[in-house]
């Protein structure tokens, strides 16, 4: 497979990157452990798995799709996992850990659970905000080398970033939207979630994507068996999830605007052949 144009297996082959681990239990939050003790209860990954979980991912994406692909899917899934942490750190669940997944992405983990569900929508919404980033290098020696080539990786990066928002368990999408849709009713969130959850369990066993399907499933199986969705924290008020709404739609809208871009330059046909070529290689257009 060349890497003179974006290889027809979806990025969601790579994993659903950046779904932030659950919170920590209400009991755990209610203490304050020393600085030290908090350190231990969160001490990261092992340096050697680390490494080797993230040779193993960028050997498959560059094995399905090509290097483009493999490198703006590790910068990608760092910068993304990276505006976790920070959110985390910012925000009472510090000190934050990135945790890499062989074969799947990674995941953001605080030593501390959010103190509110208002808190865990900005730290769920901050990795697809700030993985945009990624982008730009790629941008730059776009610029710079006139290669078309890099226009995909800065595509990849924000179709990782755009996919992360799907409001399908484990996903990011679900942690952000998910408390919006059950201030309204408890079941809306449940019905919303496990909808789009099988929507794209569907859509990657039809696209090939099966590691994602299998992944999803799961996470959406693991919903099934909770009995309660809802972390105990403080529920959104109406205010607030009036303005989660409004941070999910324009994350949603930039993390669209870049790849956007990105396809637009490479074809250089304009947005409708930017938006055809996405949909086709995303499986959602002939």
């Amino acid at each position: 497979m060349t890497d003179t144009r974006p290889g027809p297996i979806g990025p969601a082959k790579a994993g659903p990157w950046g779904a932030v681990g659950d919170p920590a239990p209400s009991l755990a939050r209610a203490r304050t452990p020393a600085r030290g003790a908090v350190e231990d209860e969160n001490p990261g990954q092992n340096l050697i798995w680390a490494l080797v979980s993230t040779a193993l991912l960028a050997g498959l994406l560059w094995w399905l799709m090509g290097w483009v692909y493999a490198l703006a899917g590790i910068v990608g899934l760092l910068v993304h996992e990276y505006g976790h942490v920070l959110a985390m750190n910012r925000l009472g669940m510090g000190p934050a850990r990135i945790f890499i997944i062989p074969f799947l992405g990674g995941a953001a983990r605080g030593a501390r659970g959010a103190a509110s569900e208002w808190i865990g929508v900005l730290v769920s919404l901050a990795g697809p905000a700030f993985g945009l980033i990624a982008a730009l290098p790629f941008f730059a020696v776009w610029a710079a080398t006139a290669d078309p080539v890099w226009l995909q990786g800065a595509w990849f990066v924000a179709i990782i970033n755009l996919l992360n928002l799907a409001p399908a368990p484990p996903l990011d999408g679900s942690k952000a939207l998910g408390p919006v849709l059950a201030r309204i009713h408890p079941l809306l969130e449940k019905a919303a979630l496990l909808g789009v959850g099988a929507f794209v369990v569907l859509w990657g066993l039809q696209n090939g994507a099966y590691i994602l399907a299998i992944f999803l499933a799961l996470g959406v199986l693991s919903h099934l068996r909770r009995g309660a969705w809802r972390p105990d924290t403080a529920p959104l008020s109406w205010s607030q999830a009036g303005a989660s709404l409004g941070l999910f739609l324009v994350t949603g809208a930039a993390c669209a605007a870049v790849g956007l871009t990105a396809m637009a330059l490479y074809t250089g046909d304009g947005l409708g052949a930017a938006l055809t070529t996405s949909g086709r290689f995303l499986g959602l257009a002939s």
